[in-house]
């Protein structure tokens, strides 16, 4: 018997969002305009024809603003400038207006649990003194003192672990020479906590909301969301922000159910902690941050044309994730559960379910992504001997993938995400079936985990290097398309880029792109985004087959053992293998490790 659907509420027709296909811009990685070997704003404007042909509905740029760039940009000096590395404000308003005119929506990254050291709040908490108003715009605190009573506060305020590794807490030199106070810094030590108890980080940070908004951004993707509010106290913990089965994630704990749709009220509620070994974080997904979010969707409504955020909240169970999404917060949250599942039809059938159920609980979409800028690409780690786990990054001497079984299984996994109600995120470059760069020479990395674990965790390096337009041209035109003059790419591209090239698969039956292209132009004709799922009589998890209908289309994904017949009375519409392109009609058989689109014989 056919498993029972899960219900999805219908989203509101002014929600863009509720079904997109939202394609994540790196910007240093997707197009050099200039020639200089960094990827640009000038960059993105003269590529948007090209995502206006495959089809995506909205772009979300990764941070671009004034930064030292000792994250990547995630370190922002300047809230209301563009780095110039990027361009300008100029640069901003051109290739948003051009996105507009060609039909794109422009979600900008938010940033709001740290700024860079190079931050004029933070210089101006250097220079004051402890217990002054600009300090407590971040979070200073008293060291402990290695003998009671000895006033030398040598050791830091509590035990914490930085998530790129090492400690948590940096001692600065005073005015006077003496070793003084202690700063947070939940990632690297040149970005400093904000202080979220303080009313000018609030308001400050609704006038950035405001000054993007003003500038006709139509949403934020909010980075570490459930990072904001810390526990009063500060107090030790002897867990550890551990990697959810090895990613860069820090495993959070489970929690009871949260309260009914739409609440308004945070109370504490009982934790439970998965085990013994990570009891709950006292600096994740406190009940605090949800006030930040009702505030700021407040700000959003003050604006027309459906404004929205997403939350880069890791965040479990589900049920503790919807909490995010609730109608007067966010307005989505990033489906990590279905990044995690991996090639494993059990997994992903139990994280869409959970997804599903979640979400519809408090009357919002689900969304779904396989890859982004913080994760081994899903058609590198698809093709490990362990298609399920997750690793920090893939060096020369690491494990290196079965890059043909890797890429089959990405194809597959991508059509049934395109396949699922809610909306679709697609990182640049998976569309063209990018693997991750793993044999990256250690010179030649920047990612501040390599260097902070001393080499333990090889980083994220490998998933943003710049994408190949061009097989033929020097960095695979990565700048010499746009440029008469172009320098070398900030990473080094491996010779596998090249005939993945824009140039080799525009086109070109079977390819990436032009899967792609053709799932999402699929999607958008038969409403998949605003659909549901009822899993079929042919969905059998424990054999490897995940079958769904969503309206008049059924999915059937084989990530089992051996070939899987196609249901009487159907046809193949679309499918992930390569052959026969476009001329499926005839196929009976669903190949291991792909997917097909299967509607009733016509």
């Amino acid at each position: 018997m056919p498993e029972p659907s899960v219900p999805v509420p219908p989203p509101a027709p002014s929600a863009w969002w509720a079904d997109a296909v939202v394609y994540q811009i790196y910007p240093r990685s997707f197009a050099d305009g200039n020639g200089d070997g960094m990827g640009d704003l000038s960059g993105v404007t003269a590529r948007l024809p090209y995502l206006e042909t495959l089809g995506v509905d909205a772009i979300w740029l990764s941070p671009f603003y004034k930064s030292p760039q000792a994250d990547g940009g995630y370190d922002v000096a300047d809230y209301r400038q563009v780095d110039s590395l990027f361009g300008s404000l100029a640069d901003f308003d051109t290739m948003l207006q051009e996105a507009h005119r060609r039909g794109l929506k422009v979600i900008v990254d938010l940033v709001p649990n740290h700024t860079s050291d190079e931050h004029e709040w933070f210089r101006e908490a250097l220079a004051a003194a402890p217990g002054s108003p600009e300090r407590d715009r971040y979070v200073f605190r008293d060291g402990k003192d290695d003998v009671p009573g000895s006033g030398d506060g040598r050791i830091a305020p509590n035990n914490w672990k930085s998530i790129f590794g090492g400690p948590a807490w940096s001692r600065v030199t005073e005015s006077d020479g003496r070793p003084g106070q202690w700063y947070l810094h939940l990632f690297d030590t040149r970005q400093p906590d904000l202080n979220w108890d303080n009313p000018d980080v609030r308001e400050e940070m609704r006038s950035v909301l405001r000054f993007w908004l003003d500038r006709g951004a139509d949403g934020f993707r909010v980075d570490v969301a459930h990072g904001l509010v810390k526990q009063p106290g500060l107090p030790d913990w002897e867990g550890v922000a551990a990697m959810v089965e090895g990613t860069s994630a820090p495993h959070l704990e489970s929690h009871l159910p949260g309260d009914a749709p739409g609440a308004h009220t945070d109370a504490e509620e009982p934790h439970r902690a998965v085990s013994p070994m990570y009891p709950p974080s006292p600096f994740f997904d406190q009940d605090g941050v949800h006030e930040i979010y009702r505030d700021w969707n407040r700000v959003l409504a003050e604006y027309g044309g459906d404004r929205m955020m997403v939350a880069e909240a890791w965040v479990e169970p589900a049920e503790r994730l919807a909490r995010y999404i609730r109608p007067d917060e966010m307005q989505q949250a990033f489906n990590f559960d279905f990044l995690l599942a991996g090639w494993d039809a059990e997994r992903m059938a139990d994280a869409i379910d959970a997804s599903l159920a979640a979400a519809a609980s408090v009357g919002a979409p689900c969304t779904w992504v396989l890859s982004n800028h913080d994760t081994v690409r899903h058609s590198t780690r698809f093709g490990l001997t362990d298609p399920t786990s997750f690793p920090k990054g893939l060096g020369p001497a690491d494990e290196q993938p079965d890059a043909a079984l890797g890429l089959a299984r990405a194809r597959a996994a991508t059509l049934v995400a395109l396949a699922l109600p809610g909306s679709a995120y697609v990182y640049q470059g998976e569309e063209l079936g990018l693997p991750e760069h793993t044999a990256l020479p250690d010179s030649a990395r920047q990612d501040p985990t390599f260097f902070r674990t001393h080499g333990a965790e090889i980083g994220r390096d490998g998933c943003r290097v710049p994408l190949p337009w061009a097989q033929d041209q020097p960095g695979y035109g990565f700048s010499g398309g746009l440029s008469t003059q172009a320098s070398a790419p900030w990473l080094p591209q491996p010779e596998s880029f090249g005939p993945l090239a824009v140039d080799q698969q525009d086109d070109e039956e079977g390819s990436t792109l032009e899967l792609y292209r053709a799932a999402i132009a699929f999607r958008a004709a038969q409403g998949l985004g605003s659909g549901g799922v009822e899993w079929t009589e042919e969905h059998a998890p424990d054999s490897g087959l995940l079958a769904f209908r969503n309206g008049e289309v059924v999915v059937l994904s084989n990530m089992g053992f051996a070939s899987a017949p196609v249901p009487e009375g159907y046809v193949v519409v679309l499918s992930s293998c390569p052959e026969p392109a476009g001329d499926w009609a005839g196929m009976r058989e669903v190949p291991v490790d792909s997917t097909v689109y299967l509607m009733a014989g016509r």
